[in-house]
């Protein structure tokens, strides 16, 4: 009897990457002509990253570096939960997190998918913040990671421990 092939789906961001890309962000908004003298920053607050400028379009375009800079460096931006710009006093600020696990109705949406519209013999697994796929075809796995990609959900999705 042939053992079971599986793999989880995951949605985890590379912490390392986004202090990586967030650093960048810091260095280019220091350094561009249109931030000089404007008291713009971006940096970790706990857990979270803030944003700061003296108007709303520098804040958003703040953002936009950030977001620029982790696209080049491989995260998701649907990993990236940004805020809506709001004032503080004489600065305005965007407070961002990153997204980290899979819930379990978005495992549902995803087990569901792979029930319905998947190949025969492939069982779906919830594990806490993820969700582990086993069938006996390797063909059959990549068949569903391709569907998984196809759907197009609002948060990441990553492919690991694949055996």
């Amino acid at each position: 009897m042939a053992s079971d092939n599986s793999f989880d789906v995951v949605s985890k961001v590379d912490r390392q990457e986004v202090d990586n890309a967030l650093n960048q962000a810091a260095k280019e908004v220091s350094q561009r002509f249109d931030f000089k003298n404007t008291d713009s920053s971006i940096r970790w607050s706990a857990e979270n990253i803030e944003m700061e400028a003296n108007s709303e379009e520098r804040v958003k375009a703040i953002l936009d570096v950030f977001q620029t800079k982790l696209v080049r460096r491989g995260i998701s931006l649907k990993a990236l939960d940004a805020g809506d710009a709001r004032v503080s006093g004489k600065v305005w600020k965007i407070t961002a997190t990153t997204q980290e696990g899979i819930s379990q109705e978005n495992a549902k949406k995803i087990s569901k998918l792979v029930r319905d519209e998947g190949p025969k013999g492939v069982k779906c697994q919830i594990q806490g913040d993820e969700l582990r796929i086993s069938s006996k075809s390797r063909d059959h796995l990549q068949e569903v990671q391709n569907m998984i990609k196809g759907a197009d959900y609002d948060f990441a999705v990553q492919y690991t421990n694949y055996r």
